[in-house]
C-alpha cells in the first residue's frame, strides 16, 4: 500500500468491525496510515488478528485487537467497553462485520435469517447505538452492504435482506445524529476479489459473468472499496450523509 503522506487522521480513534481480513483489513491499514488509531474486532483468528495489529503498527499509532462475536448482543458491548477504556472517545466507526447462510428465499429458515440480520443489521444499529455517548460532534459512521441489497443473487436472500436493512438504517440514523454533525454513509461494494466472494456456492461461473458484464472487464479489490469508505471518514465528506455509496464498476449500470 502506498503512502500518501496525509496525516488526516492524526489522534483519531477508529473501530473497524471485521477488521483483520479483505475489505475490513483494507480500511484498518489505511485510517492507521492516515494516523489513526484503530481497533480491530475479529471473531475466529487470534493469529491473523495479532498479524494485522502489527502491521498497523508501522504507521506509528496504538492499535487494538478485541475478539467478540458482534452477532451475540448481550456481549458485543465490551467492544466499546475496551475502547472506552483504552481511549476515551470513538471518532470513526466502521460497521463492517457480516455473516451468514447461502439460501434462496423460498428455504430460508429463521436461524438463516437471524444470523444475518443479528449480525449484519442489527450489529450496526446496536453499534452506533454503544458508541454515540462516546462521539465527539462531528465524528463518522460508515457501514459496508452490497448489490444483494437491490438485486437478486441467487442464494443471497438472507445476507441481502440484512443489506438493505442496513441502508435504510443508515438513512434514519444519518438524520438523528445530523444535529451532532455526525456524518453516517454506506459503501455497497460490487463483486470484489475477497476470501468471501469465493466462498459463493457458483464462484466461478458468477465471476466469469460478473466480468463479461462489467465495463472495467474485471471484479474490484478490497482497497478499492476501502479508498471509498476512508473518503467518508474524512473531513472531505461533512457534506455527505445518509447516501448508499455503490463501488462497483459500473456492473450495475447494464
Amino acid at each position: 500500500m502506498k503512502s500518501n503522506g496525509n496525516r488526516e487522521f492524526e489522534g483519531k480513534v477508529a473501530l473497524v468491525t471485521g477488521g483483520t481480513k479483505g475489505i475490513g483489513k483494507s480500511i484498518a491499514m489505511m485510517l492507521a496510515e492516515g494516523g489513526a488509531n484503530v481497533v480491530v474486532n475479529y471473531l475466529r483468528s487470534r493469529n491473523s488478528a495479532e498479524e494485522t495489529v502489527e502491521q498497523l503498527h508501522q504507521f506509528g499509532g496504538e492499535h487494538h485487537a478485541v475478539r467478540c462475536n458482534i452477532g451475540n448482543h448481550e456481549k458485543m458491548h465490551k467492544v466499546y467497553d475496551e475502547i472506552r477504556e483504552k481511549y476515551g472517545r470513538l471518532d470513526i466507526l466502521i460497521s463492517n462485520a457480516a455473516l451468514g447462510l447461502f439460501t434462496s428465499a423460498m428455504e430460508l429458515n429463521e436461524k438463516a435469517w437471524h444470523l444475518s440480520m443479528d449480525t449484519n443489521a442489527l450489529a450496526f444499529l446496536k453499534g452506533v447505538q454503544l458508541a454515540r455517548d462516546m462521539m465527539p460532534d462531528g465524528s463518522k459512521i460508515v457501514a459496508l452492504s452490497s448489490l444483494g441489497s437491490v438485486r437478486h443473487i441467487p442464494g443471497y436472500a438472507a445476507i441481502g435482506a440484512s443489506k438493505a436493512a442496513i441502508e435504510t438504517l443508515t438513512r434514519y440514523l444519518a438524520f438523528e445524529l445530523a444535529p451532532r454533525r455526525i456524518n453516517v454513509n454506506t459503501v455497497s461494494g460490487g463483486f470484489i476479489d475477497t476470501d468471501a466472494l469465493k466462498g459463493f456456492p457458483s464462484y466461478q461461473g458468477m465471476l466469469e459473468e460478473v466480468v463479461r458484464r462489467t465495463p472495467y472487464d474485471r471484479v474490484g479489490t478490497p482497497e478499492e472499496v476501502a479508498e471509498v469508505v476512508v473518503f467518508l471518514c474524512s473531513d472531505r465528506s461533512r457534506w455527505v450523509t445518509g447516501q448508499i455509496i455503490v463501488v462497483d464498476g459500473g456492473y450495475s449500470l447494464a
